[in-house]
């Protein structure tokens, strides 16, 4: 996927999230954090490790309840609404570790994603999925915790698509991946997903990569937002490296 060319206007966003207040016991661990996610666009969100990329992803799916600010999907606020009804809406996620369910099978795990469905729409929702995943076809009655880690992300993404989510939040997908791995992860399901429609929020450390298939780029440095713009404008940047520690009056604007 390549970046949207900068200064192209974004599609009406499927996920909004604005000026987002969340932490732990009233203690802010975010602050002021606003995301858009269009379908088709791959939003990368990065930062230093404590930066506040964990919280966020919280605060989105409902694990963490808002101080302050809005969560809005399909234009409809999802604010107050708990992790399954908004999964029910279409929010979709994968964690970053506990992502499958070890001691069930492939077909198990993927059942499992589906269990708010009825029963004949799951079966058919699982050949969809084989359908499109050969590789989790030929190991559907392995045991989850046989496969290798590529297997492991690529059965967790399955899950998550089981429900058929409009929008998509990953949380370090690539973690503990080989770098092989890791780009087939974003560089073919990732961005399939994305072509398909979805809107994808992505999570990852490795930078170079993820780079590559983002269509936007969000910067968070010690919970607050330090950088909003196209993939194609912050590789533009002089030096990237600048956004996690220069000020933000001495960023230039993004476009």
């Amino acid at each position: 996927m390549t970046s949207r060319p900068t200064g192209e206007a974004r599609p009406r966003p499927l996920l909004s999230a604005k000026e987002l207040t969340a932490g732990y016991s009233a203690v802010p661990v975010i602050s002021g954090v606003s995301v858009d996610v269009a379908p088709g666009e791959i939003a990368l969100v990065i930062g230093p490790n404590g930066a506040g990329k964990s919280t966020l992803i919280k605060s989105l799916n409902g694990e963490l309840a808002l101080l302050s600010g809005s969560v809005h999907l399909a234009g409809a606020d999802i604010s107050g609404l708990s992790e399954n009804l908004r999964a029910a809406r279409g929010l979709g996620y994968v964690p970053q570790s506990r992502d499958v369910f070890p001691t069930l099978t492939v077909t198990e795990n993927l059942e499992m994603g589906g269990y708010r469905l009825p029963p004949r729409e799951v079966q058919a929702r699982l050949a969809e999925i084989f359908g499109r995943f050969p590789q989790l076809a030929r190991l559907r009655k392995r045991l989850a915790q046989t496969l290798s880690g590529g297997e492991r992300k690529l059965l967790a993404i399955a899950r998550a698509l089981v429900p058929e989510p409009t929008t998509l939040m990953l949380d370090e997908p690539t973690a503990n991946l080989s770098p092989a791995v890791a780009t087939l992860v974003l560089e073919e399901v990732v961005t399939g997903l994305a072509e398909a429609g979805r809107a994808i929020l992505l999570i990852e450390q490795r930078l170079a990569l993820a780079l590559d298939v983002a269509t936007w780029v969000y910067v968070l440095v010690d919970g607050k937002p330090r950088f909003s713009g196209s993939a194609a404008s912050f590789k533009e940047l002089p030096d990237m490296g600048a956004v996690f520690f220069a000020s933000t009056a001495a960023l230039p604007r993004p476009t």
